[in-house]
């Protein structure tokens, strides 16, 4: 794991409060903060919330290097321990309401008129795609997400994938308008993925994708491609076993898109290319049971090449809606997709 540092740029009750030390970090990855947060509220005895990304300095692919947070204090900080700093700016173009000053209190706040907390939020993750936090109640953690505008209604997806199979994803506890409070999804990744995992999710999605065939309910995939006798649907747009939970679960539904099954497909073979004839085996598999006259073994070639080009799209459309200093989590990642479609062509 390549190893990060942070200096975090803390803003307070009573005005700006000034920068700390480089502080080592357990985990590399720039967006998970909960070890961020932990260290700060040693050093400066308040809780924090870190708002968004400044800058880094070394580091690559989302982790390491030394990297700069704008964070809230959740009270008065020891000023002690902190130096003379440049303020970062409140707000900016394109700025998510959850990194601007107040932000991550007004989602606790929501998610408390909906459930009981014993103690306190605990906030995860958060960069310019999302924000997570867990919340402790008396029958185990809730999670509590806020995502961007250009992303998928996410409790209205889940509660699509519930109709037909429950047990596929995550409860939705109450959700409005760029934000869901979930029920736990337990186990871990499926990290290594294993055949049986495959085996346990891919025929359940398959049968829910050919349950919810049909009319769009959501937003169609910007490539479409032909159908080899098999629907439109609705895809989960980042199927990768990272968001597979060993327990059945499947989380994180966001990304999805109306669109041909195939590429979800792709998106696990992409993570896990040494299972592909598993998985190509088991999703064709898995379709021809319900769609007899179908061919999805020629659409999934078809697909390795769509798929890159609609992850092209998404990139971009990243791109275009994050504030610049976030960038850095997507720059080159159209291009890269548009490389990988040029070598399949070759």
């Amino acid at each position: 794991m390549t190893s990060r540092s942070i200096i975090a740029l803390v803003s307070a009750p009573y005005g700006f409060a000034g920068r700390t030390d480089a502080l080592p970090m357990p985990s590399g990855d720039w967006n998970h903060v909960e070890p961020v947060n932990e260290a700060l509220e040693a050093l400066l005895g308040v809780r924090t919330s870190v708002l968004r990304l400044i800058s880094v300095e070394n580091g690559g692919m989302m982790s390491g290097g030394l990297v700069t947070y704008h964070v809230e204090a959740h009270g008065e900080p020891d000023r002690t321990k902190l130096h003379p700093s440049w303020e970062p700016s409140a707000n900016a173009r394109h700025r998510q309401p959850y990194a601007r000053p107040g932000g991550p209190a007004e989602l606790v706040a929501w998610a408390d008129t909906q459930i009981e907390r014993t103690g306190p939020a605990v906030q995860v993750r958060t960069w310019n795609l999302s924000t997570v936090h867990r919340l402790p109640t008396a029958t185990g953690p809730v999670w509590l997400k806020a995502i961007p505008s250009f992303f998928a209604d996410e409790g209205a997806v889940i509660r699509m994938v519930a109709a037909h199979d429950p047990t596929l994803v995550p409860e939705v506890i109450a959700s409005a308008p760029q934000r869901v409070l979930l029920g736990d999804a337990p186990g871990d990744k499926c990290w290594p993925l294993g055949p049986e995992h495959v085996e346990m999710i891919i025929p359940r999605w398959v049968a829910v994708q050919n349950a919810l065939a049909g009319a769009p309910r959501i937003r169609p995939t910007p490539v479409p491609m032909p159908s080899f006798g098999l629907p439109d649907t609705l895809t989960h747009g980042d199927f990768h076993p990272g968001n597979w939970r060993a327990s059945g679960e499947v989380i994180d539904w966001s990304d999805a898109v109306w669109g041909h099954p195939a590429f979800d497909a792709c998106r696990v073979i992409e993570y896990s290319p040494e299972l592909r004839d598993v998985i190509t085996r088991v999703w064709c598999e898995a379709w021809l049971e319900h769609r007899p006259d179908s061919r999805p073994l020629e659409a999934l070639d078809v697909a390795r090449r769509a798929a890159h080009l609609h992850n092209a799209v998404k990139y971009q459309q990243f791109l275009d809606n994050i504030e610049k200093s976030e960038r850095i989590y997507h720059e080159g990642d159209p291009q890269d997709e548009l490389r990988a479609v040029l070598e399949l062509l070759r």
